[in-house]
C-alpha cells in the first residue's frame, strides 16, 4: 500500500491503519505486530515513521513494546468494582473471565513488623506466607502474596491452592467468615520478583493492594499484597456525598 502525503503525516495514516486493524481484530489482542521492515515494506515508508507510529499506538495503550520480543496488541483493561469484599476468583467470574492459579511458594516464616501489625500478633512470630499468580483466561493479572495465622496456615496449605480459593476454605471449610477489611491502594512500579512473576519488564505500572481481612470479633486473619498489572485492569467505585451540617 503506497501513503501519498496528503493533509495528515505519513506516521498518522501508518498509527490509523495499525489502529483499524486492531479494532477489527486483523491483528487481535495479544498479538504480536509484523516486523519493522514488513510494516516498512507494507506502506512504503521510512523507518522513522513506522517507528513514529508505533510510538503513538504505544502512547494511545493499544500496544505494548516488549523488550527483546517485539510489540504486541495490548489486553483490554477489566474494571473491577471496589465496593464489597470479595476474592480474585469472584471478580473475574463476575467479569466473565475464567481464574486460574499457580502457586509459586508457601512456608512458615517469621513476621516482620508490618505483617505482625495487620495479623495483630508480635513481630517475629511464625506466620505462614503463600505466593501466587492469579490468572484471568490463562493471562497473568497479579501476583498474590497472602499471609496468615499460622495455625490457619497449616490447615490452608494442606489443600490445592491452585484450584481452591483461600476466602473459600477459610469461609466453607474451615467455618472462619470474613466479616469486612481494610484496603489500601497505591500506584507503584514492579520490582524484579513482581515482575518476574507476571512476565512484565522490572518498572512497569502495577496497582499495589493491601487488604486485611477480618473475622468475627474483629479478628485479622489475612493479610494480602496483592500486585495488579496496571496495563489490563482498572478499579471502580462509587461514592456517596458525606452528609453535610448545616450552620
Amino acid at each position: 500500500m503506497n501513503f501519498e502525503l496528503e493533509n495528515s503525516p505519513l506516521y498518522s495514516k501508518v498509527e490509523i491503519a495499525i489502529a483499524a486493524d486492531i479494532a477489527t481484530a486483523i491483528l487481535p489482542c495479544g498479538s504480536q505486530l509484523p516486523s519493522e521492515n514488513r510494516l516498512v515494506e507494507r506502506f512504503e515508508v521510512s523507518r522513522t515513521t513506522v517507528r513514529k507510529a508505533i510510538e503513538n499506538l504505544v502512547a494511545r495503550g493499544l500496544v505494548e513494546i516488549r523488550r527483546g520480543k517485539g510489540t504486541f496488541v495490548t489486553e483490554p483493561k477489566l474494571t473491577q468494582e471496589l465496593n464489597e469484599l470479595s476474592g480474585f476468583v469472584e471478580d473475574m467470574v463476575a467479569l466473565g473471565r475464567h481464574p486460574t492459579a499457580r502457586l509459586l511458594d508457601k512456608r512458615p516464616l517469621p513476621a516482620t513488623k508490618k505483617v505482625a501489625q495487620h495479623l495483630s500478633v508480635t513481630p517475629g512470630t511464625q506466620v505462614y506466607r503463600i505466593q501466587r499468580v492469579r490468572l484471568a483466561d490463562g493471562v497473568a493479572m497479579s501476583f498474590d502474596e497472602t499471609y496468615l495465622p499460622l495455625d490457619i496456615g497449616e490447615k490452608i496449605v494442606s489443600n490445592d491452592l491452585e484450584a481452591e480459593p483461600i476466602f473459600d476454605l477459610l469461609e466453607n471449610k474451615y467455618e472462619l467468615p470474613l466479616i469486612e477489611a481494610q484496603y489500601q491502594l497505591e500506584a507503584a512500579k514492579a520490582n524484579e520478583h513482581v515482575a518476574h512473576a507476571l512476565g512484565i519488564e522490572v518498572g512497569s505500572p502495577i496497582f499495589l493492594i493491601e487488604r486485611t481481612s477480618y473475622t468475627e470479633g474483629d479478628r485479622p486473619i489475612d493479610y494480602e499484597r496483592l500486585y495488579y498489572r496496571g496495563d489490563l485492569i482498572r478499579f471502580s467505585t462509587r461514592l456517596s456525598r458525606r452528609t453535610r451540617t448545616r450552620t
